[in-house]
C-alpha cells in the first residue's frame, strides 16, 4: 500500500495510458496534416505570393521549397510527438523541461534545414553559402515559435485526454455507487418481506390450515426462485418487475383468498421502462395491510401504468376505509425504500404523492423519467 501511495505522487498529473494514444491516433494525424498545410498556406500566402511580380521570381523553385520545408516540419514535429509519449509518465516539471527543450533543439534544427534548403533549391547555392547572424536569427525566431507551439498543442490534447479519462472514471465510479446503493436498499426488503411471510405461514400453521401453509410455501420458494434468476439485479424492466410482483401476490393470494382482488391496467410501452428491481412490492404490500388485512370484506388493489410527457406515471390504489399514515411519517420501510431507490437511481428527478381518502382508499402515484 505504501508503494503504491509513493508511485501515485511520483506520477505525472497527465500521465496517459497507451490505449489512450491510441484512441487519439486518429485525432494527431488529422492536426498533423491540416496543421502543416496551414502553415504551408500562410507562408504561401505572406512570403512567396508577395514576389510573384519580381522578374527574377522562381516560383517552381519556391514551391519546391516550400513543400521541403513543410516536409522537414511535419518529421520534426512527429518525432517531437514520438518523445512526449516516451516521457510522459515523468513529474510535470521534468516532463515540462525536457519537452521544451527539446522543442529548442529541434526548432534550431528545424531553422537550419529551412535555411538549407532554401540556398540549395532557391537559389542552387552550397547548404552554407552566404549564411549570416542576422539572417539565421531572423529565422530561427519563427522556427522556434513553430515546435513551441506544436508542443503546446500535444500538451492540450494529452490534457484533453486526460480530463476525458477522469471524468471517464467519474461516472463509472458514480454508477457503480448507485448500484451498490440500490443493492443494499434491495437487501433491505428481503428480511421485512421475509419476516412478514413466515408470519403468515405460521398464522396458517397455527389455525391448523396446513395446506395453506404449504401452498404458500411453496409458492415462497418459487417467488425467491425467481428472484435468484435475476441476479437480484439493482435494475430491472417494468416487465419483469411485474412478473415478480404477480408471483408476489399468488402467494397473498392462498393467504387471504377471495378478499383479495387485483386489478393491473398497464400501458404496453410502459413495459419497456427502467425500474428498481422490487420497487413495488414494498408498496402493495402496504396496501394489503392497511387496506385488506383489516377488511372482513372483499378488497381491490388496482395497480396502472402509463406515459405521459416521456414520464412513467404509476399508480397503487386500494379501496380501504382505513387512512394510512402520511408520507411526512414515512410510511413505513416500504415506501421509505422506494423513495431512497428511486432517488439513487434518477438523482432526485422523481415523485411520489399519497391520497388518503376515507371512502375512495388510498392512491399512492409516482413519476419517474422514463428510462427505456
Amino acid at each position: 500500500m505504501m508503494n503504491l501511495m509513493q508511485q501515485s505522487r511520483t506520477e505525472s498529473p497527465l500521465e496517459i495510458e497507451p490505449q489512450a494514444f491510441s484512441k487519439q491516433s486518429h485525432q494527431f494525424w488529422t492536426l498533423q496534416f491540416t496543421g502543416w498545410l496551414g502553415y504551408a498556406i500562410v507562408v504561401f500566402i505572406a512570403i512567396i505570393r508577395p514576389q510573384f511580380e519580381d522578374p527574377n521570381f522562381n516560383f517552381s523553385g519556391q514551391m519546391l521549397n516550400l513543400f521541403a520545408e513543410t516536409f522537414s516540419g511535419f518529421v520534426l514535429s512527429y518525432l517531437q510527438w514520438q518523445l512526449i509519449r516516451r516521457i510522459v509518465h515523468l513529474p510535470l516539471n521534468k516532463l515540462l523541461f525536457l519537452s521544451f527543450s527539446a522543442a529548442a533543439l529541434l526548432g534550431v534544427a528545424y531553422n537550419i534545414i529551412k535555411l538549407s534548403l532554401y540556398k540549395i533549391i532557391v537559389y542552387h547555392q552550397q547548404w552554407n553559402e552566404a549564411w549570416n547572424m542576422l539572417e539565421f536569427g531572423g529565422w530561427l525566431l519563427f522556427s522556434l515559435t513553430t515546435m513551441f507551439a506544436w508542443t503546446s498543442i500535444f500538451f492540450i490534447m494529452l490534457y484533453n485526454t486526460k480530463l476525458q479519462k477522469e471524468h471517464e472514471m467519474l461516472l463509472r465510479a458514480q454508477t457503480a455507487a448507485k448500484d451498490a446503493q440500490l443493492q443494499m436498499l434491495r437487501y433491505q426488503l428481503n428480511p421485512h418481506f421475509m419476516f412478514n411471510t413466515m408470519n403468515a405461514i405460521s398464522t396458517l400453521i397455527y389455525k391448523h390450515e396446513n395446506d395453506r401453509a404449504n401452498e404458500m410455501l411453496d409458492k415462497l420458494c418459487e417467488f425467491f426462485r425467481y428472484s435468484l434468476d435475476q441476479n437480484a439485479k439493482s435494475k430491472t424492466t417494468l416487465q419483469k418487475e411485474i412478473e415478480l410482483l404477480e408471483l408476489y401476490l399468488s402467494i397473498e393470494k392462498v393467504r387471504f383468498g377471495e378478499r383479495l382482488n387485483i386489478n393491473m391496467n398497464i400501458c404496453e410501452r410502459a413495459l419497456m421502462a427502467q425500474v428498481p428491481s422490487m420497487f413495488l412490492q414494498p408498496l402493495v404490500e402496504n396496501a394489503i395491510k392497511f387496506a385488506i388485512e383489516p377488511k372482513k370484506t372483499s378488497g381491490i388493489i388496482t395497480i396502472s401504468a402509463q406515459i405521459e410527457n416521456e414520464r412513467l406515471l404509476i399508480n397503487v390504489h386500494d379501496d380501504g376505509y382505513k387512512v394510512k399514515a402520511t408520507i411526512s411519517d414515512g410510511f413505513g420501510i416500504g415506501i421509505s425504500n422506494t423513495k431512497a431507490r428511486l432517488n439513487a437511481m434518477f438523482n432526485g428527478d422523481y415523485q411520489i404523492d399519497i391520497c388518503e381518502n376515507a371512502e375512495q382508499g388510498t392512491i399512492v402515484t409516482i413519476s419517474i423519467p422514463f428510462d427505456r
